[in-house]
């Protein structure tokens, strides 16, 4: 069983669009719970969360919340981002076979132009992470935060795609203009 972690700040439609695609990851029995870190959103987040019936926290502790989670395995993903069909599958299969951190593949529809791909650097959770419990636990410190506990791990990657949260972020903004 896994349980996704989501750190945020006013971004209840990115929030919107990551917990739709896991509904169905729940109704097939892989995610367990899903826990909303928050940083001060003055939005809708808390209302969303809520009606979505993940557990929501203003005021945290990483080790707190990896502590208190019911999976055995984590995933930790941006608001926005959404991995893509046979997701589901394939986690189930790589968390019962494997104990190393595993991240998705960027899509081929949602990529960057070459030259941003050269000097940009990818944000740790772009490409969102599967991580063992246990070891999440270990590496928890206090005012640590989901990137930086990812920070200089060595992960596997999943043949399965994830729309990555900025693509997201640029759609809210061209409805915005």
């Amino acid at each position: 069983m896994l349980t996704v972690l989501i750190e945020c700040r006013d971004q209840e439609s990115e929030l919107a669009q990551t917990l739709t695609t896991l509904v169905a990851g729940a109704v097939e029995g892989l995610i367990c719970d899903v826990v909303i870190l928050d940083h001060g959103s003055n939005d809708g987040t808390a209302r969303l969360a809520d009606a979505a019936g993940c557990r929501f926290h203003r005021d945290w502790d990483l080790r707190d919340i990896v502590a208190a989670a019911r999976g055995e395995w984590l995933l930790l993903i941006e608001p926005g981002a959404r991995p893509s069909l046979g997701w589901i599958e394939e986690t189930a299969e790589y968390i019962a076979l494997n104990t190393a951190p595993a991240r998705f593949v960027p899509s081929r529809h949602h990529k960057p132009s070459l030259l941003r791909r050269i000097i940009r650097r990818y944000p740790p959770l772009e490409r969102g992470l599967l991580l063992r419990k246990s070891q999440a636990q270990a590496l928890a410190k206090p005012d640590t935060t989901l990137a930086d506990l990812v920070a200089g791990l060595r992960m596997k990657v999943l043949t399965s795609e994830i729309v990555p949260a900025w693509a997201a972020r640029a759609a809210r903004a061209e409805q915005k203009v």
